[in-house]
């Protein structure tokens, strides 16, 4: 024992000094090479003496990289987090001068400007070499991970016997997208679990299951995490009992929505055991929360850790600066990209200009990096149920396309994730089994906007016989990453031009777009509106949505047959009689009748819900948003997600059972969490074991 332990401290002060060497030779290096650092007193300095100051520079960099660093994250914590990100250089540039100030020969001296960039260089030059070091040294590997949930360790129990569980959410990743991904060796992680290519035995197994109607995070998440997503209608909906629009990546609408949820099911979600909920619309019950946007509402205290995971990240100066690398990176990739695709006139295409190369680096790598590091860090603290979600996909392939390069790219990334996480899992205190889903998938094509040089809103306005701006107005994007931004910058979520609490007093019909899905709502109506009134009040209205080209098919209230879908040329099929002739829905697929039931069944149900055109035959939608990759309706890949599980756990349906539906897939998670030798959740029976 006693000799083991003296190993390890040889071993770790040889790394220690071998780090610190490289250092030392990164600094000579760039002072050489810029003309702004000097390691020499103005009278000049022998080799020995430039050394020397070289290496007591480098050595007070890092133990002041090491004390100081962590003291002045928790002085910002009231700095956003996305602000933070930005200010790593500028705090590592002046870590560095006051090293150098430190020097009692006082031989070395730097510019500001050039600090930073010197400081940045030793950061991951030191982060670069320490990792080497300890690829091969098992112990130091688990020390370095152990040292990232430090934090969250506690002085609890010791953890059970029973593994457990982390559920990784693959943010719009599609069934097909995912097995085109492994076909094409883009993600050898998943493709090994599956044993793709060889005679090894598969570790997973994979399954495709179908969304609801409203096939958006906000819609899903909420149905698998806390088991019911009643009264979702779409991303953005109308509430006239409210007077307000209820937009699911809102913080405000998030914590309602989660509020009902709890309310009707009866049970915190779930993660309510022991859990932690990492980058997710919503908590799930868990305990641990970060990065949670249903309570990024509350004011800053010591239970609010919305955020807490960005400053556990950043407070480790190597992460910090290789995040801000690569964020810079990303903006970069993705300004090289959108030029690329401008010069080559790609098409479709949508505008990735403004503050978008930035939306996209925080999604693709400051959000990515914290939550992977926040599971890593749940995984060692042995916590029981664990659910992360990573929206870097989802973000790219809005922008780009759902099959494009840039968007494979991305999936490259995540699988590199996947296989980081699944090595964590060989450290942790007791044995974790790995679930990888998807919220939703997505459906390519171009706008509608794009297509017909109108808006849905303006061809709602026609079909009322109100004047039509000469130009289309553009409809804001959707994507869950942009509201994470907000989150972190602390900002308002509220979109530019959108109002959220229309007067009763407001005639005019309110457009909101989910994807390829719309809604219409009349404010002054304090009721769902049926076909006979708005046909009384507008004639031209729907018989304008249901004959456009672009529209594949509408459901209104009808007080003769309570609902009724209309198509075009006069379709109007009730909706007990889909089953029999579907009409304008035999294109969307097989489910698609009891979804369009479903939803027509909820309260906050729009006066008429619009869901465009849908070619079978390519699989493309007509996005009512700015998106060439979108989701939120019915049609094509958007409503086939997946569902990868390990084989140890039970199959999630039997061979004649289709998973159907958040809430379906809710409680097979339930399931297996209950299963043997797995953690006793639910502590209550599920509802149809009660009714029972």
């Amino acid at each position: 024992m006693r000799g083991g332990r003296w190993r390890r401290v040889v071993s770790q002060v040889g790394r220690s000094v071998a780090v610190w060497a490289v250092s030392t030779v990164t600094m000579l290096v760039l002072a050489g090479i810029l003309p702004d650092f000097q390691l020499r007193s103005a009278d000049g300095d022998s080799a020995t003496d430039i050394a020397v100051t070289a290496a007591f520079g480098a050595g007070a960099f890092g133990v002041l990289s090491a004390v100081v660093w962590p003291l002045l994250v928790r002085l910002l914590l009231l700095v956003p987090a996305l602000v933070l990100g930005l200010l790593v250089f500028f705090l590592n540039g002046a870590l560095l001068l006051l090293a150098l100030r430190l020097d009692p020969t006082e031989g070395g001296a730097v510019a500001w400007e050039t600090a930073v960039v010197v400081a940045a260089v030793m950061s991951a030059v030191a982060s670069a070499t320490g990792g080497a070091l300890a690829v091969r040294d098992d112990d130091a590997y688990r020390r370095r991970l152990y040292r990232l949930a430090e934090r969250r360790r506690g002085s609890g129990p010791p953890c059970p016997a029973v593994p457990g569980t982390v559920f990784l959410q693959l943010d719009g990743v599609g069934h097909d997208v995912l097995l085109d991904a492994v076909g094409k060796g883009l993600m050898p992680t998943v493709a090994r679990w599956l044993a793709t290519g060889d005679r090894a035995r598969p570790t997973h197994r994979l399954t495709a299951w179908r969304t609801d109607w409203s096939s958006q995070t906000g819609a899903s998440q909420l149905g698998i995490l806390h088991g019911s997503n009643h009264d979702v209608p779409a991303f953005r909906w109308y509430e006239k009992d409210r007077r307000e629009v209820m937009v699911s990546n809102r913080p405000t609408s998030a914590a309602e929505l989660q509020r009902r949820a709890v309310e009707r099911t009866g049970d915190a979600g779930l993660l309510s055991v022991d859990g932690a909920s990492r980058g997710n619309l919503f908590s799930g019950g868990a305990d641990e929360q970060a990065l949670v946007l249903s309570i990024a509402i509350r004011r800053r205290h010591r239970e609010n850790r919305s955020r807490a995971g960005y400053f556990a990240y950043f407070s480790d100066p190597a992460n910090a600066v290789r995040t801000a690398l690569s964020f810079v990176a990303e903006v970069g990739r993705e300004i090289g990209q959108s030029s690329r695709a401008r010069f080559c006139k790609v098409r479709p295409r949508v505008g990735r200009g403004g503050l978008y190369p930035f939306v996209r680096a925080f999604a693709t790598v400051v959000e990515r990096d914290v939550v992977v590091a926040a599971v890593m860090g749940d995984m060692l603290a042995g916590r029981t149920a664990v659910y992360a979600d990573l929206v870097a996909y989802d973000e790219v392939a809005h922008h780009s396309g759902p099959m494009s390069r840039d968007a494979g790219k991305v999936l490259e990334r995540l699988d590199r994730a996947l296989a980081l996480i699944e090595k964590v899992a060989e450290h942790a205190p007791r044995q974790y089994r790995i679930v990888v889903l998807s919220d939703h998938g997505q459906s390519p094509g171009e706008t509608f906007r794009a297509r017909y040089g109108l808006s849905l809103g303006d061809l709602v306005r026609a079909g009322c016989g109100l004047p039509v701006p000469r130009k289309a107005q553009r409809t804001h994007s959707g994507a869950e990453a942009r509201a994470a931004v907000r989150a972190a910058l602390r900002r308002p979520v509220e979109e530019r031009g959108e109002q959220y609490r229309p007067s009763r007093r407001h005639s005019e019909p309110l457009v909101l777009a989910s994807g390829n899905l719309a809604l219409v709502s009349f404010p002054d109506t304090p009721h769902r509106m049926s076909k006979e009134e708005i046909d009384a009040r507008h004639p031209a209205l729907l018989t304008t949505l249901a004959n456009h080209p672009g529209i594949g098919f509408l459901l209104v209230r009808s007080e003769q047959h309570d609902g009724v879908v209309l198509g075009p040329y006069g379709t109007e099929i009730p909706l007990d009689r889909l089953d029999e002739d579907p009409g304008p829905l035999k294109d969307f697929g097989p489910g698609a009748a009891d979804a369009v039931r479903r939803t027509h069944s909820f309260p906050h149900t729009a006066d008429i819900m619009v869901n465009s055109w849908y070619d079978p035959a390519d699989g493309e939608v007509l996005a009512f948003e700015e998106q060439i990759g979108s989701h939120g309706g019915l049609g094509g890949a958007q409503a086939k997600p997946f569902l990868l599980s390990p084989v140890a756990l039970s199959a999630p349906v039997d061979d004649a059972t289709e998973l159907v539906g958040a809430e379906h897939v809710h409680r097979v998670l339930r399931r297996w969490l209950r299963e043997p030798n797995g953690p006793q959740v639910p502590l209550t029976a599920e509802p149809e074991e009660r009714a029972a």
